[in-house]
């Protein structure tokens, strides 16, 4: 069987990592897509598993959470009948935690965006951090019940919640979405210092996710055909950020700014992963 040299392996990540679409990536390395999607497979669950045994006992501070929509198979208006309702067909939610400090992500999770799904989200969240936080989450009515299942009282929580103005009528524009007009900083449990309340850097990291990933993008066809994939392209993304990528204002990268690694990893450490899984 034909395996791909580590220069290509290499070749394919860094057009993946950079936006690239998968059949821009096969156009760009001359690498079949089969063989570019089963590199996403393999790597994907290789930087899974390393992310999942490395980023515990957590000294962050301050944690944001949010959750970004995407879709896989179809949009949601689009799907068979005998799909609708089906995790993997339709509307799929990417939940992400940052820390406000070093910017690492310290856990994500690839579902829907119900209670369940908020619940093994913070759960996975409380189980990584070495002390408590101060954690603020969006308006979404399923952090209430998920934060005190997973932290109790041991926490200091707020909601942002986001006051949105009427959408534009439907036809008006291909996509525009509503308009913020203003925030509300609620407190929910413990002490929450009120200056810190913020999504701010979550919601950046979902830009940098748009733009990182080209399934991702709005308005593109280069959407996931299949949940899974969609699960190790998150993987894949959230390794070269936490790892191999300097962070414009930490002039190092997360992870080496909260005391993870001690050096920028190379796409040449990430491919490794693969064999060492």
């Amino acid at each position: 069987m034909n395996k791909l040299t580590q220069a290509k392996r290499v070749q394919i990540i860094a057009a993946l990592v950079e936006g690239n679409s998968i059949r821009a990536t096969c156009r760009m390395t001359g690498a079949a897509k089969g063989t570019v999607l089963k590199l996403v497979v393999d790597l994907g669950k290789a930087c899974a598993a390393y992310q999942d045994r490395t980023l515990r006992n957590l000294t962050c501070k301050k944690i944001q959470c949010d959750e970004i929509w995407s879709f896989c198979y179809a949009k949601e208006k689009n799907v068979p009948e005998e799909m609708k309702g089906k995790l993997g067909f339709g509307d799929v939610w990417t939940w992400a935690a940052i820390d406000a400090d070093t910017k690492l992500i310290p856990c994500y999770l690839v579902g829907g965006r119900g209670t369940e799904y908020a619940k093994k989200f913070v759960a996975d969240l409380a189980s990584r951090l070495a002390h408590r936080v101060q954690l603020t989450t969006d308006g979404h009515k399923a952090y209430l019940t998920a934060v005190e299942g997973a932290f109790g009282a041991e926490v200091d929580y707020a909601m942002l919640d986001k006051i949105y103005s009427n959408p534009p009528s439907k036809g008006t524009t291909r996509y525009s979405p509503a308009e913020c007009c203003g925030t509300r900083k609620i407190k929910v449990k413990g002490n929450p210092d009120i200056a810190h309340v913020s999504t701010s850097f979550v919601e950046r990291q979902n830009l940098t996710m748009r733009m990182s990933m080209r399934r991702m993008t709005r308005l593109t066809n280069a959407f996931s055909k299949k949940i899974e994939n969609q699960g190790h392209a998150v993987a894949l993304h959230f390794m070269h950020y936490n790892f191999a990528r300097i962070h414009q204002s930490l002039r190092v990268t997360p992870a080496m700014e909260a005391g993870i690694a001690n050096h920028v990893w190379t796409l040449e450490e990430i491919a490794n992963l693969i064999d060492s899984n």
